[in-house]
């Protein structure tokens, strides 16, 4: 009877630690950040930037995990034989994945954006996103607003990424 007692309580406390072990994991990270550690095209840790994170689904059955919306419209522009359908964002102040043609959007702020100088930041409330504008500075629009100013963005945003790459690699090489 003892021994029972004693290999029950073993897996009980099996139990206990592999729960504490795996909460804080699955809190921290959500399934599409589990999915796509990674942005697909700069590398960068989708976890990190939860905020600004993207996840395009096309119809296919194919999903590509982004950093940011700039990430995400370089995807959609190699992809262009693909039907997207869904494409999803962070909200900013939650961190959960949102429908990018429901989100308000925030475009620019004095906050610098995810792999572009100017901001795109997308909210599930618009109450969140007006006060991130009295906050911040930037305009309220659509998606489509906030995917336009992607495209046109774009060449200014390419060169930064690269000057800025350039001079980390000058840094390290020294």
């Amino acid at each position: 009877m003892r021994t029972r007692w004693i290999s029950t309580a073993a897996v009980s406390i099996g139990l206990i630690c592999a729960c504490v072990v795996t909460i804080p994991f699955a809190a921290s990270a959500d399934e599409d950040q589990v999915t796509h550690p990674s942005c697909f095209y700069c590398g960068m840790d989708r976890t990190r930037f939860a905020h600004s994170r993207a996840l395009v689904t096309y119809d296919d059955g194919t999903a590509t995990g982004t950093c940011s919306l700039h990430c995400a419209a370089i995807d959609l522009s190699l992809k262009i034989d693909k039907t997207p359908v869904s494409i999803r964002v962070a909200d900013y102040t939650t961190r959960q994945l949102i429908d990018a043609e429901t989100a308000h959007w925030v475009t620019g702020g004095d906050q610098m954006g995810v792999m572009t100088k100017r901001a795109k930041w997308a909210f599930a409330s618009e109450a969140d996103a007006l006060g991130f504008v009295s906050a911040h500075g930037g305009s309220v629009g659509e998606f489509e607003t906030a995917i336009l100013a992607t495209f046109e963005d774009m060449y200014a945003d390419l060169q930064m990424i690269r000057d800025k790459r350039k001079k980390m690699r000058a840094m390290k090489s020294k």
